[in-house]
This record gives C-alpha cells, structure tokens and sequence, in this order.
C-alpha cells in the first residue's frame, strides 16, 4: 500500500531522518513487511548521489582553467581562497536562517562559489598587470614597489567589486523575505549567495593581494617574480 504526504517544507532529506527515527521508536512492523521512501525524497537523493560525482569533476576543471590562465599552479590554488570564505559566510547565514543542507541550497553555493572565484581571477588580472607596469619602469623590483604595485592593483579592483557584491546582493536580498509561491525553493538557494558574497569580498579585497604579495616576494628572492 501507499502512504501519500504533502509536506509543507522542501527539506525532504530532514524530514524523513526524522520519520526513520520516530519509526524505529514506536512502529513494530510484521514478519515479512517493510517500507520505503518514495516520491521528492528519492528524486533528491539521486540529485546529491549525481552532485557527488560531479562536484569534484568540476573543481578539478577550474584548477585546470586557471592553471592554464596564470601558468602557475601556486596563482590557480591561491584564487581557491575566496571560495572557501565564501562557504563561511554562506554557511553562517544558512544556519542564522534555519535552512537544511539540500539540493537547493547546494546549487546556490555552487552559483556562489562560481562568481566568488570569477570576482578573484579578474582581480589577480589587475595585480599582476599592476605588476607588469612595475616591472616595465624599474629595473630592479624590490619588496615596497611589490606592495605598491599589489596596492595600486587592489584599489583600480575596488568599484568593480563593490558593484558586483551590490548587485548580487540587492537582487537575490528580496527573496529572503518573499512568501509567495516558489519561495520555499528559491529562499535557500539565495541564502548562501548573499551571505558567502559578503565574505567572499573581504577574501578578494584583502586576502588575495596579501597572498599575491606574499607569493611574488618568494618568487621575488628566487629572482622569478616577473613569472
């Protein structure tokens, strides 16, 4: 037989942790009987099985993109930090607001972890060709003309990033309190959006050109730092 249910949550998966467990309590069933779950509940369950496979595919991808970009291995994992700030602060908003780990919320910090790393790589291009014009006017590069160039790189970056985080945050900020129909799917993707966007900021403004100085002032004492 069928037992239908209309649950008024999309947290399939924390619902019937839950039932299991009231189940295991109080239900004996018959020799020879049993049950299982059907329905949304086994659609995300196949969703994570498929997301599993596929979310490593797809870092490995992008180390290799920017690998390929920058031509350093070192610039590639370095661009990797924004995106685990911003798991921080996705995954500090998504607890303030209540939120379970589902297949909607990991879409929204895949969307996340995407612009994070895309704000990141455009600001390691203005490092570097801060550097570049650095390099082009002075023949010998020491550490202050490093810090400068990182400085003059990070503040050319500044509005651009402020406009990006404004704009992602102004527009996905709404659904948060919106109530109507689809809220309950579209809420827990914007979640870790606008809170990993306000972390992943912070990483890409001041992390990655103390990383980037950092990383050239090795190279710098090897005498490779216009690699």
């Amino acid at each position: 037989g069928y037992v239908y249910l209309n649950l008024n949550t999309s947290n399939y998966g924390g619902f019937v942790a839950h039932a299991n467990r009231l189940l295991r309590e109080r239900l004996t069933l018959p020799a020879g009987y049993t049950y299982k779950w059907s329905g949304q509940y086994q659609f995300e369950m196949q969703a994570k099985q498929r997301l599993e496979l596929i979310l490593p595919i797809v870092f490995v991808v992008i180390f290799l993109l920017l690998y390929l970009l920058f031509h350093s291995v070192a610039e590639a994992a370095l661009l990797f930090f924004p995106a685990f700030f911003a798991l921080i602060g996705g995954l500090l908003l998504q607890w303030l607001l209540g939120y379970e780990f589902s297949v909607a919320v990991a879409v929204g910090y895949i969307a996340l972890f995407g612009i994070a790393v895309e704000t990141a790589v455009v600001m390691m291009v203005y490092l570097r060709g801060a550097l570049e014009e650095r390099l082009k006017s002075h023949h010998a590069l020491t550490r202050e003309e490093l810090e400068a160039a990182a400085i003059d790189g990070a503040v050319l970056r500044l509005r651009p990033v402020l406009m990006t985080v404004c704009a992602v945050i102004g527009s996905l900020a709404p659904i948060l309190w919106e109530t109507g129909i689809g809220s309950d799917v579209m809420k827990p993707i914007a979640a870790p959006i606008v809170g990993g966007m306000v972390s992943a900021t912070i990483a890409v403004m001041i992390l990655v050109p103390i990383l980037f100085v950092m990383l050239k002032e090795h190279a710098l004492r090897r005498g490779t730092a216009h690699e």
